[in-house]
Formats: structure tokens, sequence, C-alpha cells
């Protein structure tokens, strides 16, 4: 039986599948505390335009933590108040990681994040890109990380309670069902 108190949801799709948006809504529909766990580095301008409409769509009653790296302890200490906590997104995270430790490193910091999200008291809902359902990709880096990111869904998906797929703005449930909203 899953907790309401500590449920562990995982949230896939492809680019623009509207996973961000449906994790939003389930979590404002659900949890009266809200904390948005932010992975993403602004670089670039149009990385600043898709932050700032993420800002736009959620509003005041967030609070966020931005936290590229140390997804883990962010969840451990700096979001254990919220009753929901929304990280958007963890192939976004993941490629943080690889870039800045390595394949090694990101298997180190993913069994940290599996940690954190067993301990952790309150609920998670994660947001992920499913980038193994397009074509090989030419390059060895990009081949790599559709690897590394498919392995790391598959680990989140062991250890949450439901995991949904958004395809064309539609939630597919693979795991548990839509209980409450």
């Amino acid at each position: 039986m899953i907790d309401p108190e500590h449920e562990i949801i995982l949230v896939l799709g492809g680019a623009r599948s509207g996973k961000s948006s449906w994790a939003l809504q389930y979590v404002e529909r659900n949890y009266r505390s809200r904390l948005f766990l932010a992975t993403a580095e602004v670089l670039d301008e149009e990385m600043e335009e898709r932050v700032q409409l993420h800002r736009e769509a959620r509003g005041p009653e967030w609070t966020l933590v931005e936290e590229p790296l140390d997804l883990a302890g962010a969840l451990q200490t700096r979001c254990s108040g919220a009753d929901g906590v929304l990280v958007d997104c963890l192939t976004v995270w993941l490629s943080n990681v690889l870039i800045r430790e390595g394949k090694a490193g990101a298997r180190v910091y993913q069994e940290r994040l599996l940690q954190a999200l067993e301990s952790r008291m309150r609920s998670t809902v994660l947001v992920s890109n499913e980038v193994g359902m397009g074509i090989v990709p030419e390059h060895p880096l990009a081949r790599a990380f559709r690897d590394e990111a498919g392995a790391l869904n598959q680990a989140v998906a062991e250890a949450a309670d439901r995991v949904v797929l958004l395809a064309a703005g539609l939630p597919v449930w693979l795991k548990g069902k839509d209980r409450r909203g």
C-alpha cells in the first residue's frame, strides 16, 4: 500500500510530451506545501526563456530550490519541510553529473539519489525524459547518455510507488494507478 504522505512518483515522457505540466498540476492538486527542485543551469538565452516559462507556470505558492548537482543532498536537507517536492528534471541533472563527474561518478550520484528517495519522509514527484525510444544516436557520447538515462529511469521506476508516461499530453500509467488526480 502506498503511503500518501510518502510516495515516489516518476513522470516520464519525450520532449514536449506534457510531463512537466502534468507533474506541476499533480503536485498542486495533492500537496499543501510545494517545493520545486530545479536541476537546470542557465547557460544561454534559450535556457533562460525555458526557466522563465517554468517560473510563470508555477506561481508564488511554490518554494524554489535550484540544485544542478547534489540532488540527494538537496532532498535530504533543503526540501525536508515541503509536503510535495517536484524534481524537474532527472535527465538534465544526469547531464550535469556526467559532464562534471563522468560515468563512474554518475553511478555514485544515482545511488545517493535512490538512498535519499528511500529515506525521505515526504512525497517526491520526479520528471525525466524517456530518451531511448528514438533512433540510436550516431555520436558515442550521445549513446552513453541515452544508456545512462535509461539505467537511471529504470532504477527510479523500481523505487517508485507509481510511474506515469506522458504522450501527447495524455497520462498512461505504467506502475500503480492514478489514485489522487
